[in-house]
């Protein structure tokens, strides 16, 4: 026997399942392994193992440092935040002590992270993650890293500084955010 079920208790589960996934349900509650780019879910995708490493190697870096000159403040990886336009997760995140205090129960952390490290995977196009640290500095980022794993470069840009370039065999130290950090760009890529 098939049942048949009346509209007036389809019409509600229908309009759900119709309803848009807004910038500000990526907030609430955002989905593993998605951003939220210009009205609609993206997947994050293309990551390999030289950018897991680096990934891995800035996160580590960075939380080492905090817990000696900056106790309370965490390296985070992926962790999602809002953007004046998108909902995003940056490859690695720096929240300050009084920040993290203040947002570490959150879904999302409703502006961009102080410090951010953007690694590019083989997928990525140069021209969106300049974009992008242009969209992070926007958002209240102080400074922005964008780490090219292939190419072993690491590139700086500060809410006041123009692009930097940072080679193997140099030594990449923070602008504004974490002060006193260093580390060999041959560290990141190790």
């Amino acid at each position: 026997m098939i049942a048949t079920v009346s509209q007036e208790i389809l019409a509600p589960v229908q309009e759900e399942i119709s309803k848009p996934f807004t910038l500000e349900d990526f907030v609430a509650n955002p989905p593993q392994d998605m951003e939220w780019v210009n009205g609609e879910l993206v997947e994050k995708t293309g990551m390999t193992v030289k950018h897991s490493i680096a990934q891995g190697n800035i996160v580590t870096a960075w939380n080492n440092y905090a817990t000696a000159h900056e106790p309370g403040g965490k390296a985070l990886p992926e962790a999602p935040c809002r953007t004046q336009k998108q909902g995003r997760r940056p490859d690695c995140a720096y929240l300050p002590a009084p920040l993290f205090a203040q947002f570490n129960q959150s879904a999302t952390v409703p502006r961009s992270y102080p410090l951010i490290a953007e690694v590019a995977s083989p997928t990525d196009f140069a021209e969106e993650m300049f974009a992008k640290a242009i969209e992070y500095l926007e958002s209240g980022c102080e400074e922005v890293w964008l780490v090219f794993p292939e190419a072993k470069l690491i590139m700086v840009r500060t809410i006041d500084q123009s692009w930097q370039i940072f080679s193997p065999g140099q030594t990449i130290a923070t602008q504004k955010v974490l002060n006193g950090f260093e580390i060999a760009v041959d560290q990141v890529f190790a």
